[in-house]
Parts: C-alpha cells; structure tokens; sequence
C-alpha cells in the first residue's frame, strides 16, 4: 500500500469539493455517510480545501463536524488541505504572514477534531521565494508538531525540483486524465518519480468495458500509470457524494499492459480542445 506521512492510504483518495463547492450541497447525513463508505472501502486519503465553499461551509467545516460525529476515524483517514490564495486577488499568498495566516486558519477550522496530516498550497506564489514559504511551514508547523507534511499542488516540474531543496515534499497534486495528460510528458511526473513524491491526481474521471463503469475504468487508469518504468506512485482522488458513487469509485480493476496499449493507441489520436481553467486562473506554477 502507498504511504504518505508515514501512514497507509489506499490506492485510491477521496476528494472532498463536491460537498462543498456547490451552489446547493448534500445534505450533511448523506455526505457523512458516503465519508464513512470511503473509509470502510480503503478510501482513507482525504483531499479538501479552504476554498471549497464559503468560510462558513467549507471542507474543514464539514470534516470539524464529521470527525465532532465519529472521533474514532480521526486517526483512520490521512487529510490533505488546499489553502494560501490570496485573500484580495487570484492566486496564492505565500508570504511569511500568509503562509501563517492560511494554516492557522485550517487548524481553527478543525478545532482540534482532527490532526492536519498534510498542507498544500493551492499554487507557488511568484512573488515570493519558496525557500521563505517552506521555512514557515517547516519550522513552525512541521517541527512543532502542528502540520504532518507539505504538498504542492498545480506546479511545473522546475518548481518540484526547486522545492525539494528546501524542504521535504510529500505530494504533489496535479490534473491527470485520460483527457488530460500533460503531466505525463512535460516532465511533472518524471519529477515527481525523480524525487520519490506520490503524485495526486485531481480530476481522474474525464467507456462500457470490462464491465466497468467509464468512471471506474478512468481512474483504475491512472493508478496502473504506476507501474510504468520512470513513473510514480499515482493516488486518484476522484469525488463522490453519495455512497453508491464511492463504491463504484473504489472498486479495483485489473487493467493489463494490453488494454494500456489499447487506451494509449485511443489517447494518441484524441486532441483535446480549449483550457483546463479560465484565463485569469493560475496553472503550471
């Protein structure tokens, strides 16, 4: 099993936005019960953010709440946060006061019902050099006790190979599909293998075989990525919430090195069209 801060996960994450960063989200009861399907189903990595939804129903509110329910699966899921975009503007903070200011607020959130295993930065900030972003992070919150790890999220391969010279990286979380596999040929997930960082992938459901779902045949795809020569250990955190959608996520499929070549011989003649995220929207920091 692939471990990240020290811990067993799944092969399989869970992301969290969906049940947040809706205009009408779930309702609580069933996105609890479809949290605690993910657990019982090895589904323990948990992937949220500070901006999925409003301060007020965010995914720190929601896991303040379920882990308030069900205290004795805080030490049964490993929770990565998004945070640090700046408050008056696109893209991230990562100065010394709002590298603090970001953290402290995701451990207010949580109120103590959960450990914050690991902290990422939804973007690196150009504005300010990663060696002062990483010493807040790693002197104040990773020696003290407070945060497990930093992530990175939505970088280049360069700023990989930058950070790790000024702190341990524990992930690195990027968009990687079968519609989007930039990461497999501009050097991202080469870096990441490099360096021995598990590689997160956002995004991973993007056809009826096998007798599988499209869904579960996306995400069994990027796992199998994993066993590739110069590849790293591949997490899809696909999002689901209700629990029919998380058993159907985490089922395991056995896709062998022919069907590979199959989907590979797909993606080579499939171009895709448009962006990934709005103009204004920072990407590939």
């Amino acid at each position: 099993m692939p471990q990240l801060v020290g811990k067993e996960i799944g092969s399989t994450g869970y992301g969290l936005m969906g049940f947040t960063w809706r205009a009408i989200p779930p309702p609580q009861e069933q996105a609890f019960d479809a949290m605690r399907t993910a657990i019982k189903n090895g589904a323990n990595f948990w992937n949220g953010g500070a901006f999925y939804g409003p301060r007020e129903y965010n995914s720190l509110v929601l896991l303040e709440r379920y882990f308030e329910k069900y205290p004795e699966d805080a030490d049964k899921v490993v929770v990565s946060i998004k945070g640090g975009m700046n408050i008056n503007g696109p893209g991230a903070d990562g100065s010394p006061e709002g590298t603090r200011r970001a953290v402290d607020e995701c451990l207010a959130q949580l109120n103590g019902r959960k450990f914050l295993d690991i902290f990422e930065f939804a973007r690196r900030d150009p504005n300010v050099p990663m060696k002062a972003t990483f010493r807040v992070l790693e002197d104040e919150y990773v020696k003290t006790g407070k945060l497990g790890g930093i992530s990175l999220s939505e970088v280049r391969a360069e700023t990989i190979h930058e950070a790790v010279k000024h702190t341990k990286i524990v992930a690195v979380e990027v968009e990687l599909s079968l519609f989007a596999t930039d990461v497999l040929e501009n050097g991202v997930a080469a870096a990441c293998a490099q360096h021995n960082i598990p590689l997160i992938a956002y995004s991973p459901i993007g056809r009826e075989k096998k007798g599988c779902t499209p869904a579960q045949l996306a995400i069994n795809w990027t796992k199998a990525l994993s066993r590739r020569p110069g590849m790293p250990t591949i997490i899809p955190i696909p999002g689901a919430s209700t629990v029919t959608c998380v058993e159907e996520n985490t089922k395991e499929l056995d896709i062998t090195d022919e069907e590979m070549a199959e989907i590979d011989a797909t993606l080579a003649k499939f171009t895709p069209a448009g962006n990934r995220y709005p103009d204004w929207v920072p990407v590939n920091t």
